[in-house]
């Protein structure tokens, strides 16, 4: 007789003792991923697989981050409930809701549509009204609503992101993985209130590189 599966619940658990056992231990961070049912945010193919700690094909050559970088680089953030923050990368919008949970309002740029429409729909089924998205180029970051509070990216810049940094609050934090070949750095940039930054580097992260523009056929 086969065994049964796993409820969500226990698979949950799992995750989150997972993530612990990691060094994601916020409880905040913990408490925002455990409420996101990621079933929701992966293609069916992969469901099977959503409590996996690991990163998973999602639509337009793209992926949901791997659980532990997800919590990583929003504990690394150290976000206020007051806080704005901007995403770079709306990808599945996992990672948006989970910011949303933490900040009083999350801004979020994509460069593909229909990632974007996907996303969106989403967000409306978790009846989530602190999230605002918008089509376009990331690497530009949203200059009308700057400055922020708090800036992720969630896809690999080549260099140094001048552009996003122009547009923290001087004490703001900005996290990113930064280079150019397969293996990048996730840094994070603190403001030290006089247009500097305090540059921390975390750990080696694999992204799909930040690129220039919208996509035309997606």
């Amino acid at each position: 007789m086969a065994e049964p599966e796993d409820s969500p619940e226990t698979q949950m658990a799992r995750l989150i003792l997972a993530l612990r056992s990691q060094g994601v231990t916020e409880p905040k961070v913990l408490t925002a991923i455990e409420t996101t049912p990621r079933p929701l945010f992966t293609q069916d193919l992969f469901k099977d697989r959503a409590f996996e700690d690991s990163a998973l094909p999602i639509a337009c050559g793209q992926t949901i981050s791997q659980p532990f970088v997800v919590g990583l680089m929003t504990q690394a953030l150290k976000i206020d409930r007051r806080d704005r923050v901007l995403e770079i990368g709306t990808g599945s919008g996992y990672q948006t809701t989970i910011l949303s949970k933490m900040a009083r309002l999350v801004y979020t740029v994509e460069r593909y549509r229909t990632l974007m429409k996907e996303a969106e729909s989403r967000f409306k089924t978790l009846a989530l009204t602190n999230i605002i998205t918008r089509f376009g180029d990331g690497g530009e970051g949203w200059p009308e609503q700057a400055p922020f509070d708090r800036i992720m990216v969630t896809a690999a810049a080549p260099g140094e992101p001048k552009a996003l940094l122009s547009q923290l609050k001087p004490t703001g934090v900005l996290v990113a993985p930064i280079g150019k070949g397969p293996v990048q750095v996730l840094r994070r940039y603190t403001g030290d209130g006089q247009g500097g930054f305090t540059v921390e580097d975390l750990i080696d992260v694999r992204f799909v590189p930040l690129l220039d523009g919208v996509a035309k056929e997606l």
